[in-house]
This record gives C-alpha cells, structure tokens and sequence, in this order.
C-alpha cells in the first residue's frame, strides 16, 4: 500500500530493494490498458508523496511540543488531523456482487473474470456455492483462502433451533407423519446435522449434541487458512469448503463435514493481470441462510456492494418468481445500502437450439446463416428487451435522476464457455472483457476522486500551519470570526428548517402506505402460508419461519420474510420518495439531504471570502483558505454517514412490526402435535389481527419518522468543543460541533490556539506544489483518454468471425 512505501524514521533501502519495490508497485497496475497505467502511476505518485510530507510534519509536530506541560487545543486538533490522515486508507475496496440464483453461472462467470477455469466450483444441475465467497487480488505471492467459521456461541444457537425443527409430535397420524418427513425445514435440519455429528443424531436432543464431538477438526480460531503455488492446487484444497455436499453422497472428506459452520471464505490471488488490487468479487447465494448470523451477514454483504450484478441464465431471464425476488432485492439494495449502480448479466448465452430459434424468429429480414449470427442477433434483442423492462422497473422504484437510470447499458449479455472455447463467439463478443473494462474504470475513477480530496485536504491543513505562526492583525480577525459566528448560527437554523422539509417529504407516502397495508395485510398473509402441497411437508418450514420472528431463508422454497412482505405496501408507496432524499443529485423540489447540506457549505465559504474583503483579510488569507478547505473536507464526510444510517431509517418498517409480532412468532413456535400447522397459522392471524388493531402499522410509520428525527440531531449530554466530530450522530450536531472547532481555531493569539510551531515551511511548500499537481495529472489523464478513444475508432473492428485473424 501507497502509505507504507515512505514510513518516516525508517532507514533508507538500498538502491536494489529500491527498485524492487517501485517495480512491485507498477506490478499493481497491469489489469489497466498502460494509458490509464500512467494516470493511476500519477495519482499513485501524488498519494505517496503527500504521505510522506505529512510524516515529516507529523514527526517535526510532535518533537516541538513532546515536553509541554500544556499543548494548545489548536496544535492538538492539527496533531490529531495529521496522524488521522497519515493512517487514512489508500482506497476502500469495491465491492461488485454477483447475485443470482441456482445454478445462474455466477461461479463461471467470476472465473471467467479472473482468467483461472474452474477455480472457484460450478455445477450446472444444483446449488454449487454454499456460502459467501469473495475474491480479490493483493500483493501476496502465493494463492491464499481463507475460511471464517460461525463461533462456538453463533453455531449453538443454531444448533438449539435446529433440534426445535427436528422434535417430532407424538400422536401423528400416518398422513402428518409423512407430512412431516417430507417437509423442506425438516430435510435441511437433518442434512446439516448429519454433516457435522453423522447418521443418527437427527434425534438427539440439544444438551446431547452439545456433549457430541463433531466428525471434522474445528480449530480455536475459527479461520481455516490455506496456500498454494498455484491456483488449481488452492482450487483442489477449496472446493470440499465451499461447494455444497448434497444428501445421499457418501460422507466424504474430514473438510465437507464442517461445511455447514463455514459462514464466509475470503479468496486472495497474487498480484492479477486482470483483476486490479481494491476490487472484490462476491459470489453471494440467492437466499440468505437459517442461521441468523449468515443471513445478516448475507444482507450486510449486499448492502456494502457499490455494485450489484445480478445474474440470471438465458433460460430464466424471461420471467419466474426467483428472477423477480433476486431483482427486487437488488433494488433495495440501491435504497437502503450502498449500491449506487446494478446491472442484468445474462449468462449461457451459447445455447441456442438454432431450428427452434429460427422457426419463432419474428424480427429482421436478412437471412440467418449461421449459429453464430442467431446467437449475436438474440444477444441484441435480448439486451433492447431487458433493458426497457429494467429501466421501467428501475424508474417505479427509485427517483428519475437515480445515476442508474442514466447508464444507457443496463444489460450484459455473456457465455462464460463461449469465453474458453471461441468456438462460435471471438472473446470480445462474449463479452467478459467488457466487464473487465467496466471493473477497471470504476477503479480508476474511485482513485481519482480519493486521491484529489486527500491532496486537497491535506493542503488544507498546511495552511492551518501557516495561519498559526502569523500573527498580524489577531485582535481584528478575533472580531471577524465573531461576526461569522453569528452567521453560522442562522444559517444552522435555516438547516434545520430545510432538512425537516426534506423529511416531510416523506410523511404522505407513509401514511398512504399504512393504509394500503392495513387493507391487505391478511391477503397478503394468506398468500404467504399457502403453499402448493397445502399442509403437507409445510407445517415444520412454518416453525422455521416462526422461530426465526417471521424469516426463514430456504434453498429450496426461496427466502420467507412475512414481515417485509406485510409491510411491503407501504414501501412501495415510499420508495421513489426515500430515494429520492438519499439521492445525490440537485433535484430543484428542495427534497434531496445532501444538495441542502451543499448549500450551506457553500454559503459558509462565500461569507468567509466576503468578510475576508470587506474586514481587511488579504484574498490569499491562509487563515480563511484553510477555513473554506477544512470546513469542506468535514462536511464532505456526511455523505458515507448518512448513507450509513440510511440503511437502519429503511428498514425500521419491517423491523417495528417484527417487533410487535414477536410474542405472535414465538408462541405459533411452540404448538405442536395434531393440526399443528392450521394451529400455527391461526395463532399467527389473531396475533396480527390484534396487532393492526392496536396500531401495529402507524407504530411502524413514528418509528420510521423518529429515525429520520435522529439523523436529523441526535445530542449527547456531554461534548468538548475538540473531540471528534465523528462521534455526533445527528447532522446538525455534526455540522455544529465542526464549524464550531473551525471557528474556535481561527480565533486569536488570546484564546490560547497560538504556539511557535517548529520550521516546516519547505513541508508547505512542497504540499503547495502537490495541490497544484492535481489539475496537471486530471488535464493529462483527460488528454490521454482522448487519444485512445480516437486510436480506437480509427482501428479496425475486432468483430467477426472467430479464428481468422491468424
């Protein structure tokens, strides 16, 4: 990482390791073409350089003050800033996700992605990929995976609820018996069990399972490490880990048997000709787990992807229960996580029975000669097609400038085997180098913007070290701050006004929403405790769900969730608005957080520069550039805030009516015996006819709006003007506690901020020229893309025939 290459107080390499290490850092950047090679080197160089002036800094700082009693609170907050930005991260990883359900060739397309066959395991008949994977490059030498199990206290609790699932009632009948064998809940408990313990402890109870030693060697970290040389030996070492063993095969090796304790594997390849360092692939399973801490580690992975592909075969996209659940849940992804792009990636898209294809064909006129052509023309169709579908969904959910629905490519069309064989599609045509493409300029412009507000920032602080060691004219600039005091106070004020108006937005939607649920709620309940067979191999899958407060995640019926699903007419009233308050555009109806969040910054800088000119300021003040910079480095941080919070605000509807139901869930829980099942749901339909009686929804409706209340202030009862405006939790808390340490800082010489600081003024100006670097290396990045685009189009088409440019 760039922060470790020029660690202050360390010796000086000599000269080879030098260039090793310059020529390991370059080695980060082969996935790029070497256009945008030389521009990450650039802001690569930018980074480390403004490291290492801000060690020496943070060193020379940190010697001048080491033996005073006393340090004034302005060095402290300068120290504190210094070290925070010198321990920054180079750049948080990307998350792209690959969502899909069975058999959808999500495992296929990633080791497509990074160039290795069957690395990661694929099946084309049943679920392959058990758990969470995630893979990424990094500057390891060898291949490494990592295997993190449940803890011993996460695999009890399952193990309690599993041996509930698995207490057969007395006094069956013959026909509830078999109910009951066949049940889905029930077949997955056993399996499990059996995985771990071996045949025959599907009747033992917990306290009996606890004294058991499980078949497979569980280690006291609870991280299973592995390495290899090569990417098929880790593949080989992997594979029983992740793969998922199916019933009736034999027991296998000690590694499947601890399979259902395995909650996330971590894949690291050496430094990647494809795959840059920052981005993470995440096979993620379709469901969620039974288990509570992988299902909430199944939904935190989706709502930390930027970007969610999801994933449906050639056969599936057309339409089926699980695309659109897939689908929806991506989208949710977009409104309570992080997810600000998501893309269709329709795979195996080589098969095509060409008689069939050509007797249903009812578009173009010229004739198709080849499978070839009717795989390509499909393509085609399948893209305009899908692509208007998704964007109408995409624009009923979320709010028409959503970054989304400004992507004119929303659909990929890709085969994976097509991608190894080249026998009917180039490698271009099954377009995996597009997605590579797509990964790369992510990369390179999450890079760009991190490393300009981290050379922006850091100069600001510079100018912080500067404005300490003037001393001219403090008595007036005293003066002058008291005047933007006030300012700031009013214009908190009309914050305050302007984010309740933002809110407010969201009040109509939510009680029409209410309303909507009221009247469906028991059609809505209905359908979900209907099932094909009727009762039959569905009353213990019903505890499941009751046992789990209302979410049960099944491989085989999908994931249940009655409490989003009776909540889920008042999201659909709400969507388009709450996204439309979490957006990050300039929506002109004042119903956007952040743009108000905006303005007022802004208003804060001009006010800055106006008394600067009108008090006697010069233009250049170091004192006020480093107010307009530092105020806006701080504020700036809102946005990864709110979008934090963002993610608890959403989800308080469903959450609220869990709640309420939770006496509902757990006492539907306890029934057993004959006509369990009907006992079950009955309990279920009083508890929540009684629970909508008493309010249930308009509950959910105050605590939906108490959250957007606490986003908006959230005050502790004791705060110091200089800690930590990270630790308020309300934005106006937040904008006050920083402005207010802004504008203590610029005081005068009388408040105790100043001290004769040690010498770092070649430190400054070395940081000068780096600020003034940053529109050089954007100009030159911009010249170079322009010259590639043209070189691109003046070349000839890579398109074609496949095999006939040898």
């Amino acid at each position: 990482m760039a922060e470790t290459e020029d660690c202050v107080g360390q010796e000086p390499h000599p000269e080879p390791m030098k260039k090793r290490r310059r020529s390991d850092r370059d080695q980060r950047f082969r996935a790029f073409p070497s256009v945008e090679q030389s521009t990450l080197k650039e802001y690569e160089k930018l980074e480390s350089r403004t490291r290492r002036v801000l060690s020496n800094t943070y060193q020379k700082l940190i010697q001048s003050v080491f033996l005073d009693d006393s340090i004034p609170n302005g060095v402290k907050y300068l120290i504190n800033r210094l070290l925070a930005l010198i321990e920054k991260p180079s750049l948080d990883p990307i998350y792209i996700g690959f969502f899909g359900s069975t058999g959808a060739g999500k495992s296929s397309l990633i080791n497509a992605i990074i160039q290795q066959a069957m690395f990661l395991p694929v099946s084309g008949e049943s679920i392959c990929t058990s758990c969470i994977v995630q893979v990424s490059s990094g500057c390891c030498e060898q291949y490494e995976a990592k295997i993190h199990l449940l803890s011993n206290q996460e695999w009890k609790q399952e193990l309690k609820n599993l041996t509930k699932l698995l207490h057969r009632p007395e006094q069956l009948g013959r026909e509830e018996e078999d109910a009951w064998d066949r049940d889905d809940a029930v077949e997955e408990a056993i399996w499990k069990l059996q995985m771990v313990y071996g045949n025959g402890v599907e009747r033992k109870s917990y306290e009996e399972l606890l004294r058991a030693k499980p078949k497979g060697k569980i280690p006291t970290s609870r991280v299973i490490t592995l390495k290899a040389e090569e990417a098929g030996e880790l593949s080989l070492k992997l594979d029983p880990y992740i793969r998922t063993q199916r019933r009736g095969w034999d027991e296998g090796s000690a590694e499947t048997q601890i399979w259902p304790l395995i909650k996330l594997v971590e894949v690291t390849l050496p430094k990647s000709e494809l795959i840059p360092e920052g981005i993470v692939l995440v096979d993620i399973p379709g469901t969620g787990d039974f288990n509570s801490k992988r299902d909430e580690m199944w939904r935190k992975t989706i709502d930390k992807c930027s970007v969610i592909w999801l994933i449906s075969d050639i056969e599936r996209v057309s339409g089926g229960r699980a695309h659109e659940d897939l689908l929806n849940e991506s989208i949710k992804a977009c409104q309570r996580g992080f997810c600000r792009d998501m893309a269709l990636v329709v795979t195996k898209t080589d098969k095509l029975h060409l008689p069939e294809y050509l007797r249903e064909r009812k578009v173009g006129s010229q004739a198709i000669q080849s499978q070839r052509e009717a795989v390509l023309e499909r393509n085609e169709m399948i893209k305009l097609q899908r692509n208007k579908v998704l964007k109408e969904k995409l624009k009923r959910k979320l709010p028409t400038d959503s970054r989304v629905l400004e992507d004119s490519e929303l659909v990929y069309t890709v085969s994976a085997q097509e991608y190894w064989q080249q026998a009917l599609l180039t490698e271009e045509e099954t377009e995996i180098p597009k997605l590579r493409e797509y990964i790369r300029r992510r990369l390179l412009d999450k890079k760009r913007r991190m490393v300009t507000k981290y050379v922006t920032e850091a100069f600001g602080l510079f100018l912080l070290t500067d404005s300490f060691s003037c001393t001219d004219n403090l008595q007036n600039e005293h003066l002058h701050v008291s005047g933007l005091r006030r300012f700031v106070e009013e214009k908190i004020q009309l914050l305050e006004k302007a984010i309740d108006q933002c809110f407010a937005h969201i009040v109509q939607p939510l009680q029409e929403g209410v309303q909507n649920a009221r009247s469906s709620y028991r059609q809505i309940l209905g359908v979900c405790l209907v099932r094909s067979r009727g009762n039959q191999g569905f009353h213990q899958t019903l505890k499941a769900v009751c046992l789990k407060n209302g979410i049960y995640a099944s491989r085989t019926l999908g994931r249940i969730d009655l409490n989003e699903a009776i909540t889920q007419p008042i999201y659909e009233q709400i969507d388009p608005v709450f996204g439309g308050i979490f957006r990050s555009g300039k929506p002109s109806d004042g119903s956007a957080l952040m743009p108000h969040i905006d303005a007022f910054k802004r208003s804060l800088q001009e006010k800055m520069t106006e008394i600067g000119i009108r008090n006697g300021w010069k233009y250049d003040s170091y004192k006020k550039s480093f107010l307009i910079q530092e105020i806006s480095a701080i504020l700036g941080g809102l946005e990864g805030h709110i979008l934090r919070k963002k993610r608890r605000i959403y989800e308080s509807l469903s959450t609220s009516v869990q709640n309420d139901l939770k006496p509902c869930y757990e006492e539907a829980a306890q029934i057993t015996g004959k006509k369990a099942c009907e006992r079950m749901k009955d309990v279920l339909r009083r508890g929540l006819d009684q629970q909508v009686d008493e309010g249930m929804f308009e509950r959910a409706q105050e605590r939906m709006q108490h959250q957007f209340h606490q986003l908006k202030m959230r005050k502790r009862r004791q705060r110091e003007v200089y800690q930590e405006v990270t630790q308020l939790n309300g934005i106006t808390e937040k904008v006050k506690g920083s402005v207010t340490t802004m504008l203590t800082l610029a005081s005068s010489q009388g408040d105790g901020l100043y001290k004769e600081l040690a010498d770092v003024k070649s430190e400054c100006k070395e940081m000068e020229k780096l600020h003034r670097s940053l529109r050089e290396v954007a100009e030159n990045a911009l010249l170079r893309r322009g010259m590639q685009d043209f070189l691109l189009r003046m070349s000839p088409s890579k398109s074609g025939p496949p095999k006939t440019w040898i």
